[in-house]
């Protein structure tokens, strides 16, 4: 299907691996030239090898904290200097973080908030001025189905998810007259690293009889155990609803979060 985005520019941010990489790579396929951006360098040079290799990409990358204040303005000046526009940005930086309310500390709320939240509310607003320019422009905000569905054993990242979400709506309210439109992706279990870096390890505790299995192992008891389609999702699954989200082809949804959870409303 053609996207009838050939020739946009897009922003990614948390690119350098697992659902970013691939939603970079979706867009690429349909000749977008992307900007990947993460904190991490060395994942971050290495993703933009990979990516050059695909036949006619345009890829730029830059290595930041999106958690900084100028951060925003860092990625989206990268996107207006290289390529001269910014027409689609996808919001993923961020992760998991497990745990209730008593368990979690002053640090972790003050580092979720700014890598999850306040880093996607200052990239909406430093990039939609460009959007407004050209009348043309799609925001993808990665959530969870915990903002949703809130399960306590998330409880910091499933807050967030709901500030998320009614970000997404409230934003697509203000901007549609602009012809941009703003969707979120609420995700459930996802075959990534931050799943296994992140998740697996709370999972191993909570569950002493899964604390011999190996993190595959792990990964697709629970997901045969709470996901209704018996698997967990991949990267790419979640790269294609990114990339029709901010197509061309999307003239329609906005505000709304997009369930990509197999049919589970929760993951652990």
């Amino acid at each position: 299907m053609d996207l009838e985005i050939s020739g946009r520019v897009a922003v990614v941010t948390g690119a350098s691996a697992g659902i970013g990489l691939a939603v970079a790579q979706e867009f690429l396929a349909n000749n977008v030239a992307v900007v990947i951006a993460a904190r991490d360098v060395s994942r971050l040079r290495a993703a933009e090898t990979a990516l050059l290799e695909q036949r006619g990409a345009k890829v730029a990358s830059i290595a930041v904290d999106v958690s900084a204040p100028d951060a925003a303005e860092l990625i989206v000046d990268k996107a207006i200097a290289t390529f001269g526009s910014l027409d689609i940005l996808v919001n993923n930086a961020g992760r998991a973080h497990a745990g209730g309310l008593m368990s979690s500390t002053e640090e972790d709320w003050t580092e979720m908030t700014a890598v999850k939240l306040t880093s996607m509310r200052r990239l909406c607003k430093a990039a939609i001025p460009h959007m407004q320019k050209n009348r043309w422009g799609r925001i993808v905000n990665m959530s969870s189905i915990g903002g949703i569905y809130p399960n306590p054993k998330l409880f910091v990242s499933h807050v967030l998810s709901a500030a998320i979400n009614n970000l997404t709506k409230s934003l697509a309210l203000e901007v549609a007259k602009d012809g941009i439109l703003v969707n979120a992706i609420g995700i459930g279990a996802v075959a990534t690293d931050n799943w296994a870096n992140n998740m697996i390890p709370t999972v191993r505790r909570s569950r002493p009889e899964l604390a011999g299995l190996s993190d595959d192992e792990v990964l697709s008891h629970i997901s045969a155990e709470l996901t209704p389609v018996g698997r967990a999702g991949s990267a790419r699954e979640i790269a294609a609803i990114a990339a029709f989200l901010g197509s061309g082809r999307n003239g329609f949804v906005t505000g709304d979060t997009i369930e990509a959870s197999g049919g589970a409303d929760r993951f652990m």
